[in-house]
This record gives structure tokens, C-alpha cells and sequence, in this order.
């Protein structure tokens, strides 16, 4: 898939989202090594350490179909244009790459993608 179909399909997605408390959605879709495509969106909780990212969503679905090898991801949010990753979903993205320098991060910013790699995103992750 071509960067701007999976962030076509991190739009969609971003629909989805179940954010009643931040109103703050966001739709990933992510391309497995293998070409297989997931998608997930944000869903939140009243108990709020229970909210789930939508790129961890994602993942989550392509490791319960047994892909462990991310290729790239694009994030979008309508309410923040350039919509990184957290943290956490960084560090849950590198844990499923052989190499950071390997995975696309596609972001929307106005009309424009912006493309970074984990590793600039994720300078110095953390191995064991």
C-alpha cells in the first residue's frame, strides 16, 4: 500500500474512535513486513489508565493474527494536525521492528504527510 492508502484508511478509522472524555480521536493503520494491513482507533475509559492508544490497538490486532514485524503506520487525528505517538506506542512499535530505521511513522500535517522514521522519533529505545 501506498503511504497515502494507509492514511486514508487511518481517517476512516479515526471515525471510530470511542473518546468521550478527551473527545480527542485517533485512527492508526499499520503495514505488516508481510503486507497485511491493520487498522485500530483510540478507545477510552472511565478509569483512565485503561485508555488505549489507536497505533497499540493496531498492533494488538496484528499480533492476535501472528504478524510480529511492523513495515510502517500512519496516525491521524482530526484534531491535531502532525498527531505523533505517545510515548508507550512508540516504545510497543519498536519492540515489533528488527530495526527502527526500517519503520515509516506517516503523520498528516494540513494537506501534506510528513514521514519519519521510529528511530528519529525514538532515539536510544530501550533493549533488553
Amino acid at each position: 500500500m501506498t503511504y497515502e492508502e494507509l492514511m486514508q484508511k487511518a481517517i476512516e478509522v479515526s471515525k471510530n474512535s470511542y473518546s468521550p472524555y478527551s473527545k480527542f480521536a485517533v485512527g492508526a493503520c499499520l503495514e505488516t513486513v508481510n503486507g497485511k494491513i491493520y487498522t485500530g482507533c483510540n478507545f477510552e475509559n472511565s478509569s483512565f489508565g485503561m485508555t488505549i492508544c489507536a497505533e497499540r490497538n493496531a498492533v494488538g490486532s496484528a499480533i492476535a493474527d501472528g504478524e510480529q514485524k511492523i513495515k510502517a503506520i500512519a496516525i491521524y487525528s482530526p484534531n491535531q494536525d502532525n498527531c505523533a505517538p505517545c510515548g508507550a506506542c512508540r516504545q510497543v512499535l519498536h519492540e515489533f521492528c528488527d530495526r527502527d530505521e526500517d519503520v515509516a511513522i506517516i503523520l498528516k500535517n494540513g494537506n501534506e504527510l510528513k514521514i519519519y522514521t521510529l528511530a528519529q522519533l525514538l532515539p536510544e529505545s530501550f533493549n533488553l
